[in-house]
């Protein structure tokens, strides 16, 4: 339907779009239906009040439209199942998120998961003015008519995200400016050219760097001091320009009229239960939907749209801390942009004298000394609409005079935080940047320079080549005209699990809602509360990201009770992944168990994973109940498996669990037993494939010797048979050098193999030039070997010392490197044994080493002097068995033992002892006498 209060405008556009194309076209078209746009969004009988995103202007115009109108009910556009949350804003500290998150889904993908949507709100946005004004303002309703958050995940398209590659270059990240994760961002009003080359139009014709400074200059000052009609018609304008404007955005647009046809049968039903009249009523979308062309469009339109069901996923909600930057960060803003917003909105408050709606209780922030009184309500029908839009575009913007005071408190404290950071400015610096700031404002076009006109300055004329801190001007500029506001949720608005934590962490004396890092000491010994505390700081980072909970001094682990722990706690940092812990369970003990059972029982899980949520069970949990049943689990999923890569961590956890139950259990667990027998079993069955397996490495192998080795004993007592360790063995033919090495070894330790064979072998592999190369290799399975035979240690070092000794230069040196990238590679956990192995056989001192000889190179026995047999022994034990052979004889004639008595070579009473005393008895005299002995 078409108005004659545009007329005279339509007629003005229609002629300039023919005396610029030289006949009809398109753009007739475009601005004709731009004209309509505002005629049809002005007659709508619901009053739609559009706003942009984070915009001065916008809630400068909702504070003065709410205090003119006072409607009764106000429908925003956002999600409509968020309206639980709006209650909480008034015990945060403003900017703030709220949040739905889901990470059991139930009719999405699973590698979608986890879900969050947020809806960042600050205070200089016209969202949190009309939020404000309902829940403060006694009779009016809040309703929120925007799809739901499970319909946001509805209408993405289903492709998969992991398959498409991220063609963007990687952006410096900005200090808190992931504080919503990658969340999915909702806001209200995103007003921004969906047509490449118009955007590029408007910066380039506006002498401006970004989308933010052309909308502040073109857009925010002018409708800062606007009336409420010329605000409207304006923002309806540029929305329909932009919405007509975009080429090649049919699928975000087929996704705006979806939300647009939601959003007016959520009105329509509303106004149809609840019987409230239109003209008592407020509409608040962004400027984009204003300028709808759905058929549902208005309270007259059509009644065919059907709302989808959700899907069966449980969603939680909550608030989260925001920030400036996190905001900017994620809807693409640019740096800086919603802090001078804020800014600019403080601004114009104190310059208008309009009292802005806040919520009673807000934390931050000023409280207004004085409260408006209410405006007498206009009846909409006494309204009449009149034309502002001809002399809104037809009049020249106005230039702001210079404000000299404030371009000099700019200049000087941007040089000061300079200084401040590492650069060498100086008061020359502030009078450069001041000029330059008005001389870069004249460039563009207006008389006051924008603070991005002085950022600009400012980078020119004290950034010089390099950043000596970890803030560049642009950063310190930003922080000097607003800083980055960081918002704080409430202890009232926190899930349980949040305020489960700051109770019991109380005893800390810590204000853990503050960001940083704070340092805290626990006296365990002296204060036993504090243990308690311990006991969740290690469930927290156990949970929560790195940086949230690190211990300085103390650990958890098997056995082990700390007196003295030191933490460094940046609670208040990380609160948005804590209050995510929220949405799992009431406890951070329930979350816990909850992931361990979910990656146990997960499609994903070994029995590495099960013996890791045991061994959390015991640190964490201290549950022996729930330590059995993951254990019982372990069990199940061991003999289920059919390759061996988790072998080493099977095996080093399975030892540490073992040697916990010993020393401080009677007796094992029930499924440790169960573990070790199903293990040598599920081992020895595995072994000969795994030694012939390509895709089986040696260490995986050494961990299969290593624990039915190690577990033997156990296993023998619980039932099983050594005979199925010697088939495995016996089965097992390898094929490459590093496997044939831990064959030997395994042949060793069942007896199969001596000591004395295994260094022949590896003298012939040192002589067989064709084997040199691989030598390493045979090398790196020796000292994976020490894994399941540990008692190799010399053998080891015997054989690397062989080969040291052995070669020629012309093979050692090209060969070192390869040598020592395998034992670096292979046995970086076996090295120090090594280490200890060679300094107990080699010489501690140069003099030493010069005359030392090895022990495996000493010199061997004449067999000459072997084939004579034993030399006689002189003493009493040989002179007695000389005098009574019965005894003897008798036993060497039941063994079988056929021999005949040697002479000892020097009979009693005789020798070099007995002829030096009788050289010189005079010293045995004297000791006999001093004795009294005869």
């Amino acid at each position: 339907m078409t108005t004659p209060t545009f007329g005279a405008l339509r007629s003005q556009l229609l002629d300039a779009a023919a005396a610029l194309a030289d006949g009809p076209d398109a753009l007739a078209g475009i601005l004709s239906g731009i004209v309509d746009d505002v005629d049809r969004a002005l007659a709508e009988p619901l009053e739609i009040f559009p706003v942009c995103h984070h915009s001065p202007a916008s809630a400068m115009a909702m504070a003065r439209r709410l205090r003119d109108k006072q409607p009764k009910v106000i429908y925003l556009e956002l999600c409509e199942d968020m309206t639980p949350l709006l209650t909480e804003l008034r015990n945060c500290r403003l900017p703030v998120a709220v949040q739905a998150f889901a990470s059991e889904l139930d009719g999405f993908p699973q590698d979608w998961a986890p879900l969050s949507v947020v809806a960042p709100i600050t205070e200089a946005s016209a969202e949190y003015q009309a939020i404000a004004y309902a829940l403060d303002t006694p009779g009016v309703e809040l309703v929120l008519v925007d799809r739901s958050t499970d319909h946001v995940f509805q209408w993405q398209p289903r492709k998969d995200k992991a398959a498409e590659p991220n063609t963007e270059p990687a952006a410096e990240p900005v200090e808190d400016a992931d504080l919503h994760g990658d969340a999915v961002g909702v806001e209200i009003g995103d007003l921004r050219p969906r047509f490449a080359e118009l955007e590029e139009h408007l910066l380039h014709h506006g002498k401006v760097r970004h989308w933010s400074e052309w909308w502040d200059q073109y857009v925010e000052q002018p409708l800062g001091d606007a009336d409420y009609d010329t605000y409207r018609q304006v923002m309806v304008l540029i929305g329909s320009l932009f919405r007509r404007l975009a080429p090649g955005a049919r699928e975000r647009v087929t996704s705006d009229e979806e939300r647009e046809r939601y959003m007016w049968t959520r009105m329509r039903q509303h106004l149809a239960t609840s019987g409230v009249d239109a003209a008592d009523t407020l509409y608040v979308c962004g400027a984009f939907h204003a300028a709808s062309h759905v058929d549902e469009f208005g309270l007259h339109g059509a009644d065919t749209y059907e709302i989808s069901p959700r899907t069966a996923t449980k969603w939680h909600y909550g608030l989260i801390p925001s920030s400036h930057s996190s905001i900017e960060a994620q809807f693409g803003l640019a740096s800086g942009s919603v802090s001078i917003a804020a800014a600019v909105f403080a601004k114009s408050l104190t310059r208008t004298g309009v009292v802005p709606y806040r919520l009673e209780g807000q934390q931050g922030g000023r409280t207004a000394k004085k409260k408006a009184k209410p405006a007498p309500v206009v009846s909409p029908q006494a309204q009449q609409v009149a034309d502002r839009l001809s002399g809104f575009l037809a009049r020249p913007p106005v230039l702001d005079a210079l404000d000299e005071d404030e371009l000099l408190g700019w200049s000087v404290e941007i040089v000061r935080l300079a200084r401040r950071n590492g650069y060498l400015s100086s008061t020359a610096d502030a009078i450069a940047v001041f000029e330059t700031s008005i001389l870069l404002a004249g460039m563009r076009g207006r008389a006051r320079p924008t603070p991005y006109d002085f950022q600009d300055a400012a980078v020119t004329c004290i950034e010089k080549e390099s950043v000596p801190g970890r803030r560049d001007v642009r950063r310190l500029c930003e922080i000097m005209l607003g800083g980055d506001r960081i918002g704080q949720v409430g202890y009232d608005s926190l899930p349980p699990l949040a305020r489960d934590v700051h109770d019991r962490l109380a005893p800390l004396g810590l204000k853990l809602e503050q960001r940083g890092v704070q340092r805290a000491l626990l006296d365990i010994a002296g204060d036993p509360v504090l243990g308690r505390c311990s006991d969740l700081l290690w469930i927290l980072r156990r949970l929560l990201p790195q940086g949230a909970a690190r211990p300085i001094m103390g650990e958890r682990r098997l056995g082990h009770r700390a007196i003295q722990e030191s933490w460094d706690l940046a609670l208040g940092t990380h609160s948005r992944e804590l209050i995510e812990l929220g949405y799992e369970g009431i406890t951070v003990e329930q979350v816990l168990e909850q992931r361990l059972r979910r990656s146990v029982w997960g499609p994903q899980a070994t029995a590495a994973v099960a013996l890791g949520a045991v061994e959390d069970a015991t640190l964490y949990l201290r549950s022996r109940r729930f330590a059995d049943e993951l254990g019982a689990r372990a069990v199940e999923l061991l003999a289920a498996e059919r390759t061996v890569d988790d072998a080493p961590d099977v095996l080093r956890r399975a030892r540490r669990l073992l040697a916990h139950y010993r020393a401080t259990e009677p007796v094992l667990p029930a499924w440790l037993e169960a573990f070790v027998k199903a293990g040598y079993a599920h081992y020895c069955t595995l072994l000969p494939n795994a030694f012939v397996e390509e895709e089986t490495g040696a260490k995986q192998v050494a961990a299969m010797l290593g624990f039915l080795f190690s577990m033997e004993s156990l296993a023998l007592s619980l039932g099983c048979d050594r005979a199925q360790l010697e088939l495995a063995v016996a089965q097992s033919h390898p094929t490459t050098p590093g496997k044939t090495a831990l064959l030997w070894a395994a042949q060793h330790q069942l007896g199969v193999l001596s000591r004395a064979e295994l260094r022949e072998r590896c003298v012939g592999l040192l002589d067989n030039p064709l084997v040199l190369p691989a030598y390493p290799q045979y090398l790196s399975g020796f000292v994976q070997a020490l894994e399941p035979v540990p008692a190799l240690a010399g053998f080891v070092v015997e054989a690397i010392s062989q080969a040291f000794g052995r070669l020629p230069d012309a093979v050692l040196l090209p060969w070192l490197p390869t040598l020592i990238t395998t034992l670096r590679k292979e046995g970086g956990d076996h090295v120090g044994l090594l280490v200890r192995e060679a300094g107990r056989v080699f010489p501690g001192d140069l003099p030493t080493l010069d005359t030392w000889t090895p022990p495996w190179s000493a010199t061997a026995p004449d067999p000459a002097a072997a084939a004579v047999g034993p030399r006689a022994q002189a003493g009493p034990v040989a002179a007695l068995l000389a005098v009574h052979p019965e005894p003897t004889d008798a036993l060497a004639a039941l063994l079988g033992c056929e021999g005949a008595w040697d002479v000892p070579e020097s009979q009693p009473g005789s020798g070099p002892v007995h002829e030096l005393l009788a050289r010189y008895p005079e010293s045995a005299v004297a000791l006999a006498a001093a004795t009294g002995v005869a």
